[in-house]
C-alpha cells in the first residue's frame, strides 16, 4: 500500500479527521502559549511572589454566566493618569480608580500598591466615593521622612487597622453597628442595612508633598480568568496553556525515539536471524518483563526529576513492543525477491535493511508513533502527579499534583482538577484516533 493510497484513505476516515482537528487545535494552543505568554511567566510558575496580585482559589470567570447570583470578579486597575495640583506650599499628586460594582456579594480584601519619589515627609490620603454620594475617608498616613530624594514603595491592605478605625469614626453614616464589621463591609454596604450597595465606586489616592506617584488598585474577587486560580494564586489558564507544548513535546519525542529504536532493533534482529536474533530477542524479553512504572519511580527518586531525563527513561521502556512487531515483519520481507536481488548484487546488510526493508515498515511505524504518544503523556502525568515530575515545568500532571497536595477535591475546587484531566484525555484521544485510522489502512488484517 503506497503513501498516496494511505493519504486518500485517511482523508475518508471520520475518526482520523477528528483526531487531526483536535491535534491542530493543540498545536495552535502551543504556538499561542509560546508567542503570547512571556517565558518569565512559566519560569516563575513556582515563585509565590510573582502571583501576589491574583486571588487565592478563585473560580473561572464564566461561572457568572450560569450563576443566579453574581460573584465578585477580581479587578486589577493600573493608574493611567496622575493629576498634579500646585498650592501655595507644595505639589499634590492625585490618582483616581473607578470601578462599577454590580455583584450580589461583598468583594474580597482590596489593596493599594504604590511607588513614589520624594524628599521630606509627604502625607498619603485614601478616600472612596460611594454610589449614594457618600465620601468615606479611609487613610491618612505620613511616609518616612527623607532628607534626600528617595524612591519608596509600599502596599496598603484593606485589613489595615487604621482604615478600620477611620471608618468607625464615621459611624454616623451608617445606621447599623460598625464595631463588628470589616472595612469592606462598611465601604460596600448600604447605609441602612448590611446589603451590597451596587453602582460606581471611585477610590481617590492623594499624595501631598510629592509630584510623582505610580500606583495600582486591586479589588479582590472570587472569580478570575478563564480557568480560575489555585491556592498559590497562580493563573491556571497559563499553566494549562504552557502544559500543552510540554505534553506534545514529551509525547512526540518519546514516541518517535521509541519507535525508531524498536524499529531498527527488531528489523536487524529479524534480518540477521540465528544466534543474533535469539540473543537480541531474549534481551528484548528481559526489558519487556520489567515493571515500567516502579522502575521509573525508582529512577526518578534516585537520579533526577528532570523532564529530559524522564524522556530518556520513557524511551528505555517504550521500544520493546515495536521491536517484536518489526522483527516479525522483517522475517517476512527478507524472503522477498527484491531482497535476494540486493544480496546477489553485493549490497551490505545495513544498506539492505535501511534501503529495502525499513521503508516497507514505515507506514506501520507512523501508526505506532501516533498510538505511542498517549502512553508517554499519561505516564509523565502519572509521575508528575506522584510528585516525581520536573517542578520547573507547569505540566498537567504537576497541576494535578499541586491540587492533590492542597486537598482540592475535598474542598470542592473542581476547576483545579477537571481541566488538566480533560486536557490529558483530549490529547490522548487525538492521537488514538489518528493512530487507529492509520492502522486500519496499513494493517492488512484490519483492512480486510
Amino acid at each position: 500500500m503506497d503513501y498516496s493510497e494511505i493519504k486518500s484513505s485517511f482523508a475518508k476516515s471520520r475518526t482520523g479527521l477528528i483526531g487531526l482537528g483536535i491535534l491542530a487545535c493543540l498545536v495552535i494552543a502551543s504556538i499561542f502559549a509560546i508567542i503570547a505568554i512571556p517565558v518569565e511567566t512559566y519560569k516563575n510558575w513556582n515563585n509565590p511572589a510573582s502571583w501576589t496580585e491574583f486571588p487565592k482559589s478563585a473560580q473561572p470567570i464564566w461561572v457568572n454566566w450560569v450563576s443566579v447570583k453574581k460573584i465578585p470578579e477580581h479587578v486589577i486597575l493600573d493608574s493611567h493618569e496622575t493629576v498634579i495640583i500646585q498650592n501655595n506650599v507644595e505639589k499634590i499628586a492625585v490618582q483616581k480608580f473607578g470601578v462599577d460594582y454590580s455583584y450580589d456579594y461583598f468583594p474580597g480584601e482590596f489593596l493599594l500598591d504604590y511607588k513614589t519619589e520624594y524628599s521630606g515627609s509627604p502625607v498619603l490620603h485614601i478616600s472612596v466615593t460611594r454610589p449614594d454620594g457618600v465620601t468615606l475617608k479611609l487613610l491618612s498616613s505620613s511616609l518616612p521622612h527623607s532628607e534626600h530624594l528617595t524612591v519608596y514603595s509600599d502596599k496598603i491592605f484593606s485589613t489595615n487597622e487604621s482604615i478600620r478605625k477611620n471608618l468607625r469614626l464615621q459611624k454616623d453614616v451608617f445606621s447599623f453597628p460598625v464595631q463588628t464589621k470589616t472595612a469592606k463591609e462598611m465601604i460596600f454596604a448600604k447605609s441602612d442595612n448590611i446589603e451590597v450597595l451596587k453602582g460606581r465606586y471611585e477610590f481617590v489616592v492623594t499624595l501631598e508633598g510629592a509630584e510623582k506617584l505610580d500606583s495600582k488598585f486591586i479589588l479582590g474577587g472570587k472569580v478570575f480568568g478563564i480557568a480560575g486560580t489555585d491556592e498559590l494564586r497562580r493563573d491556571l489558564a497559563i499553566g494549562l496553556l504552557w502544559g500543552t507544548p510540554v505534553a506534545l513535546f514529551i509525547g512526540i519525542v518519546v514516541a518517535i525515539g521509541s519507535v525508531i529504536s524498536g524499529l531498527i532493533f527488531g528489523v536487524y534482529s529479524g534480518y540477521k536471524g540465528g544466534l543474533t536474533d535469539e540473543s537480541m530477542m531474549r534481551f528484548n524479553d528481559v526489558i519487556y518483563a520489567l515493571p515500567a512504572l516502579p522502575f521509573l519511580i525508582i529512577l526518578s527518586v534516585t537520579t533526577s526529576n528532570s523532564v529530559f531525563l524522564m524522556i530518556g527513561f520513557l524511551m528505555i521502556f517504550g521500544w520493546v513492543g515495536i521491536a517484536k512487531v518489526s522483527r516479525s515483519m522483517a522475517l517476512q520481507i527478507k524472503t522477498r525477491q527484491f531482497v535476494d536481488a540486493a544480496k546477489i548484487m553485493g549490497q551490505k546488510d545495513m544498506k539492505i535493511i535501511f534501503r529495502h526493508i525499513i521503508p516497507q515498515i514505515i507506514p506501520y511505524a507512523l501508526a505506532s508513533i501516533a498510538i505511542s504518544v498517549p502512553a508517554a503523556i499519561t505516564t509523565e502525568a502519572g509521575l508528575s502527579f506522584l510528585g516525581l515530575g520536573d517542578p520547573t515545568f507547569p505540566t498537567w500532571g504537576q497541576i494535578l499534583h499541586d491540587a492533590q497536595s492542597h486537598g482540592a477535591a475535598a474542598r470542592g475546587l473542581w476547576w483545579w482538577i477537571v481541566p488538566p484531566g480533560i486536557m490529558v484525555a483530549i490529547t490522548g484521544l487525538a492521537f488514538v484516533f489518528i493512530g487507529n485510522a492509520l492502522e486500519s489502512k496499513v494493517n492488512p488484517k484490519l483492512r480486510r
